[in-house]
């Protein structure tokens, strides 16, 4: 069946009562108002649940497609295929691509701020040079090798719009906590400058995540390595251990 035919399909269903599209358990009628316009009885939560578990089967189905054909040459039906679920399931939830994409984009920006907010904590910004790199990009690196759509749909000219605007805004909120990492330990280095080695420490990151995304296995943890001595040897002299501000940080405290 075509993505038409089965979306008009799907349509008159829900028109004529057959299921309810774009509900979570796409069961008919569960969430129909009454004649005078108030709510129905509310889904029972077994069916909500179950809704939840279609949901988030079309969503990993969705994100195996993206990954392995790109956002462009996906299509709802290979998604319902993937899903192992016929496009008129599919389309009682998503009625098209793109929802599917924001809907998965939503979820793995969320998982993603978590991730990068965890690593950016106190405790990890206090540590030597070498394990503060360790502690803030082995989650990142991780997040990223777990969830390959995620950078499939965050780069690309078809992509929905919504998903890459907030990627933007997520993007701009992460390089201001790189830079204000680094103003705390460069207190008398110019703003300007700091914001250039801010800039030049996320673009090495950036670049350096793409050759590790490309390789797998050893390799794969090589490329990692490689990623740490470069950020290393570049932020040593400007933030290593015997700088004065660090000395100051880690010196003992004194009445």
């Amino acid at each position: 069946m075509s993505e038409a035919k089965a979306s008009k399909g799907a349509a008159a269903d829900g028109a004529n009562g057959g299921s309810t599209a774009g509900t979570p358990d796409g069961t008919p009628g569960s969430a129909a108002g009454t004649p005078d316009g108030t709510p129905g009885p509310a889904r029972p939560r077994r069916r909500q649940a179950r809704g939840e578990a279609r949901i988030a089967q079309l969503l990993r189905a969705a994100a195996s497609v993206f990954c392995t054909s790109g956002y462009t040459a996906s299509s709802t039906n290979a998604i319902a295929r993937e899903a192992g679920v016929s496009p008129g399931t599919l389309y009682q939830f998503f009625p098209n691509k793109e929802a599917i994409a924001v809907e998965l984009g939503d979820q793995l920006l969320n998982r993603w701020r978590d991730t990068y907010g965890a690593a950016f904590t106190q405790s990890h910004i206090e540590l030597p040079l070498d394990r503060m790199l360790d502690a803030i990009l082995d989650p990142l690196i991780a997040f990223n090798c777990e969830n390959p759509a995620f950078s499939v749909l965050m780069h690309g000219s078809e992509i929905p719009g919504r998903i890459t605007e907030e990627h933007d805004t997520l993007h701009a909120t992460m390089l201001t906590r790189v830079e204000s990492v680094l103003a705390d330990y460069l207190p008398d280095v110019p703003a300007d400058q700091v914001h250039r080695i801010a800039d030049m420490t996320f673009m090495l990151f950036k670049a350096g995540l793409d050759l590790i995304m490309a390789h797998e296995g050893e390799e794969r943890a090589a490329y990692i390595q490689e990623l740490k001595t470069i950020m290393f040897r570049y932020l040593d002299p400007l933030v290593g251990d015997d700088t004065p501000h660090r000395a100051a940080r880690r010196a003992p405290h004194t009445p």
